[in-house]
């Protein structure tokens, strides 16, 4: 396993590109009067890769690889007490409940005890959706009463002349709630570049606006899902779920419709979801079993990104800018990512044996595709010892719009920015047709 060695890579990936990905930029700091201020900092540098500074701890983003530390990564296969796991049995029974644990108390928090019921109705049918081709359902889950009660719409399709239950992909799409998110950069607020073609195989595709289920904001605790489960003022507790958890609970949810509808094969559920939201995948794919392929586009920074790899986006990026997506005891790691006692190899291993697609673009290097390879490489060991197969691939430059898809890992580095391109949605589709069909 190949671990504490910085890359030096070809200046093909990172020269003369444009980043077009739709980053927020970094809040002010709140500072005494008087306190001197670090130089203004240009919105990217020469080769248009976005430049933060993290406020907590000033660190600078880096585009250089001659700058990437040399970092260790946790071994998956080794126990916290030291002790190296050598057969299936012992992940599944000891390594894997370890890992699990760390990631629900350190990052992204647990799904509460009390964590609502969600009561599903189908409110709208079109026998002759897409010009024929499809069956669409409008499907509603409820969850609790009155003013603030949440709605989860989720559309299904499934091919309209289909025999019988199908496969389904569930989309986890921006937009939903109150007002949908705003769109830009390779932002998915509809139907996949590859809709036909799903139907064509006789799969079908749902969709749901993550923020039906719970708000992506500042300061929204007391409303979603997350805040069905509070007190009023209620403060969260160092390893209460945040937004990505409660985000990936819902994708539960939404399986567990799916597995009473009878033109849906629910043995046959792939998720996919983008940016954050293939954070959320990877977290969900890691929580529910029943998800059997799951396509990680463009997730970066604690998503499919080795957070140890100082490489655009950062820990200290998200502690700073997006902390209602993680679990409080996150905040701690700001600054001492070393010390984290995880890194995304071992959470894109969470979902072994079952299969794993991730992507990233030459124009995104804030999502840091090198780091993202790497993680698949690096979770490799874990899929070998379940029998599986790995990436196949070396330690080196991931290829650059070749899909990697003969190995139960799946990749594709696409030219472009901060998207699911339609030549990655066609990979996946390649890529899980070994698993579907």
């Amino acid at each position: 396993m190949r671990t504490g060695v910085s890359l030096l890579l070809g200046s093909a990936l990172t020269i003369g590109l444009a980043v077009h990905a739709q980053q927020p930029g970094a809040p002010a700091a709140s500072q005494p009067a008087g306190t001197p201020q670090p130089p203004a900092l240009p919105a990217s540098d020469a080769n248009g890769n976005p430049l933060r500074r993290a406020a907590k701890t000033g660190h600078l983003s880096n585009y250089d690889e001659a700058k990437v530390a040399p970092y260790t990564l946790p071994d998956p296969l080794v126990l916290s007490n030291g002790q190296r796991i050598t057969d299936p049995d012992a992940w599944t029974r000891r390594r894997r409940p370890e890992i699990m644990r760390l990631y629900e108390t350190e990052i992204f928090g647990r799904v509460p005890t009390n964590a609502p019921k969600v009561t599903w109705d189908v409110k709208e049918t079109d026998p002759a959706a897409r010009g024929g081709t499809a069956l669409m359902k409008q499907v509603v889950g409820t969850v609790g009463s009155g003013e603030h009660a949440v709605h989860i719409r989720v559309t299904l399709y499934t091919p309209a002349k289909a025999a019988g239950a199908v496969p389904v992909i569930l989309i986890a799409n921006f937009g939903g709630g109150p007002a949908p998110a705003r769109a830009g950069g390779g932002v998915q607020l509809g139907d996949p570049p590859v809709a036909a073609d799903i139907l064509a195989r006789g799969w079908g595709y749902a969709m749901v606006g993550y923020q039906d289920i719970q708000p992506d904001r500042a300061n929204t605790l007391n409303e979603g899902v997350i805040g069905l489960t509070r007190g009023a003022g209620q403060q969260p507790g160092p390893d209460e779920w945040g937004s990505i958890t409660a985000w990936a609970w819902g994708i539960s949810r939404i399986i567990d419709y799916l597995g009473t509808d009878a033109s849906v094969n629910a043995n046959r559920i792939a998720l996919q979801g983008h940016s954050r939201l293939g954070k959320t995948a990877l977290w969900a794919s890691a929580l529910d079993d029943r998800i059997k392929v799951v396509y990680a586009s463009c997730s970066g920074e604690m998503g499919a990104a080795l957070s140890r790899r100082d490489w655009g986006e950062t820990v200290d990026d998200m502690t700073q800018n997006f902390p209602w997506w993680f679990a409080v005891n996150f905040q701690k790691f700001a600054g001492r990512w070393n010390e984290m006692p995880v890194d995304a190899h071992m959470l894109i291993a969470l979902s072994a044996p079952r299969p794993v697609f991730v992507t990233g673009g030459t124009a995104d290097q804030w999502a840091d595709p090198v780091g993202m390879f790497l993680a698949e490489v690096n979770a490799g060991p874990v899929f070998r010892l379940l029998g599986r197969r790995d990436l196949g691939a070396p330690a080196g430059p991931p290829p650059l719009d070749t899909p990697l898809t003969h190995g139960d890992l799946g990749w594709h580095y696409h030219t472009g920015g901060h998207a699911a391109t339609a030549a990655d949605w066609t990979a996946f589709l390649t890529f899980a047709g070994k698993y579907l069909k």
